[in-house]
């Protein structure tokens, strides 16, 4: 980013701070899942309101990523990102504060939504810029493990410090967290203009296979969705586990997703289509699987597992995807990119709520690997390019580039 280069430490510090703001968001936004029935008891609404909370959270950052990313773009990262972990901070304090209300809560989490739907956005293109193209996937693989941590640590310990010290109490834990990273990236990321680095524009823009990651993104997440919705009634009647036994696989689906990114991460560069059909392969075989076999215990479990070391790095995969073919300003397209996923999340919940009267907690789980298997099917058609003509250095980037994926 810029003429001159940050010292290592520094652009090490940064991604470290983006890597705990990733931490901080999702955390934030999926903590209600965990405080469900302590935030409804205090704030005397019905569990479904609680729930919106989540929900509506979602929906909020697909409609606006797009736009926001629009207006913002001349904006210098610097001082957007501190202004978005100020939002963010701010938000979670007001949600901390005895006595608000219901009301006050929600619009909280509106706000901390419209931060994330930005931030989803710049994250990357900042990261990534601050070190040679070629490390593009490599530090996508890293931010990712941040959000990924979310799952596995941060939602499970704001459940446990809420538990015992009230709900409030992890809320305001986590504005402290944004101010930390707020801080970080104030005064170690530099001011440049964001369109100069380049991490502004796609390494190797393909408008067609844009769109296919895309429709690879809301199709494999409606996929996991439609099934992951209703995956603790379905370990509860399918594969008669009990209550700890569920919270347990639960944890070990979220070790297993990062586990899975840790393994992917450093081979996005290397091996970009592979790296993206293996995980949404794997989501496949894993949904199908449950369908089967999730009579077992032991292959209810296995497969859960699979199913989060394939989700998680296959999300992961299609972020490194778009900033390498996005058809214009990389943060444009991630904004599309995640408005996609949240697409997915909604409708896969949607699709399977609709369906589950039909056919059952376990007929979710058919329903979602079909549709995964539908976005195998997308990824795997040919493509031309989409582009036009490269030439020069771009072009040569470009060949290389389809040599390597396949495409």
């Amino acid at each position: 980013m810029g003429s001159v280069r940050p010292a290592p430490w520094q652009r090490a510090t940064v991604v470290a701070a983006l890597m705990l703001a990733a931490f901080t968001f999702n955390t934030t936004e999926n903590l209600p899942v965990g405080l469900l029935a302590l935030m409804a008891e205090d704030l005397r609404v019905p569990l479904a309101a609680v729930g919106a909370l989540v929900t509506g959270y979602g929906l909020t950052v697909a409609v606006v990523s797009l736009p926001l990313a629009h207006v913002t773009r001349s904006v210098p990262r610097r001082y957007l990102l501190a202004g978005l972990l100020g939002l963010l901070a701010a938000a979670s304090w007001v949600s901390a504060l005895g006595g608000v209300s219901y009301g006050v809560l929600l619009a909280a989490r509106v706000a901390t939504a419209v931060a994330q739907a930005l931030f989803w956005a710049v994250m990357g293109p900042v990261a990534v810029g601050l070190f040679p193209p070629g490390r593009r996937g490599r530090i996508i693989g890293l931010l990712s493990v941040g959000g990924s941590l979310a799952t596995v640590a941060g939602v499970p310990a704001g459940t446990w410090l809420g538990g015992h010290v009230g709900w409030r109490a992890p809320f305001a834990l986590l504005g402290v967290l944004a101010l930390v990273s707020l801080v970080a990236i104030g005064v170690l990321l530099p001011s440049s203009r964001p369109e100069d680095g380049h991490s502004a524009y796609g390494a190797v823009p393909d408008r067609r296979r844009f769109y296919v990651v895309l429709a690879v993104t809301a199709l494999s997440v409606t996929g996991a969705f439609a099934a992951f919705t209703y995956v603790v009634a379905f370990l509860d009647e399918v594969s008669g586990l009990g209550e700890d036994a569920v919270s347990a696989v639960l944890f070990a689906f979220g070790g297993a997703a990062l586990a899975g990114i840790l393994v992917t991460g450093p081979l996005l560069d290397r091996f970009p289509r592979t790296t993206l059909t293996v995980p949404v392969a794997a989501q496949a075989v894993a949904l199908l699987g449950l369908w089967v076999t999730g009579h077992h215990p032991a292959a209810s479990v296995v497969l859960i597992m699979l199913l989060g070391a394939s989700v998680a790095p296959a999300f992961m995969a299609t972020q490194s995807q778009v900033l390498r073919v996005a058809p214009g300003r990389t943060e444009t397209a991630l904004a599309a990119n995640s408005a996609a996923f949240n697409v997915g999340v909604a409708a896969g919940a949607l699709l399977g709520g609709g369906l589950l009267s039909a056919v059952g907690v376990r007929g979710t789980f058919l329903v979602g690997g079909l549709v995964t298997v539908g976005a195998l099917a997308v990824l795997c058609l040919p493509m031309r390019t989409g582009a036009g003509g490269v030439g020069g250095k771009g072009g040569a980037e470009m060949g290389r580039y389809r040599a390597d994926a396949g495409w």
